[in-house]
């Protein structure tokens, strides 16, 4: 499996995730189908933290309408590491209630940003998903 992410897509995500550094920048990557990222939905971290992420539910709901009013799927979720690899930590695992969706992390660990995707089920990561621009 690929997935594609559109280049303004791309750039609304690593924009947020540089402007919300040091602390873990979130949101829902939409699109027209589950492998076609069309656009980032910007949520709030609501644990301002450096170490993890939370959604607000109202924000959650509100992603949830936008997509349907706008004929989107939720392809996945997305949070930032802004000082750790792109994968998945013991705490990104075990949160990852939703097995439909992929988990997409971007590491500004490096001088170039890494963005991978993951599919979680079970408490695993059975793949990483090849993203493409």
């Amino acid at each position: 499996m690929k997935v594609k992410i559109s280049d303004s897509a791309w750039q609304s995500v690593l924009s947020q995730a540089q402007k919300d550094a040091p602390k873990e920048s979130c949101g829902y990557l939409l699109g027209t189908d589950a492998e076609t990222v069309t656009e980032n939905y910007p949520m709030t971290n609501i644990d301002d933290s450096t170490e993890h992420f939370s959604f607000d539910v109202k924000e959650q709901f509100e992603a949830v309408k936008y997509a349907r009013k706008n004929s989107l799927v939720i392809v996945g979720n997305w949070h930032s590491h802004p000082a750790t690899p792109s994968r998945p930590s013991k705490e990104d695992i075990r949160l990852a209630f939703d097995e439909n969706i992929l988990y997409f992390i971007l590491s500004l660990k490096d001088e170039k940003p890494v963005f991978n995707a993951f599919k979680i089920q079970n408490s695993k990561v059975i793949e990483k998903i090849e993203i493409k621009s």
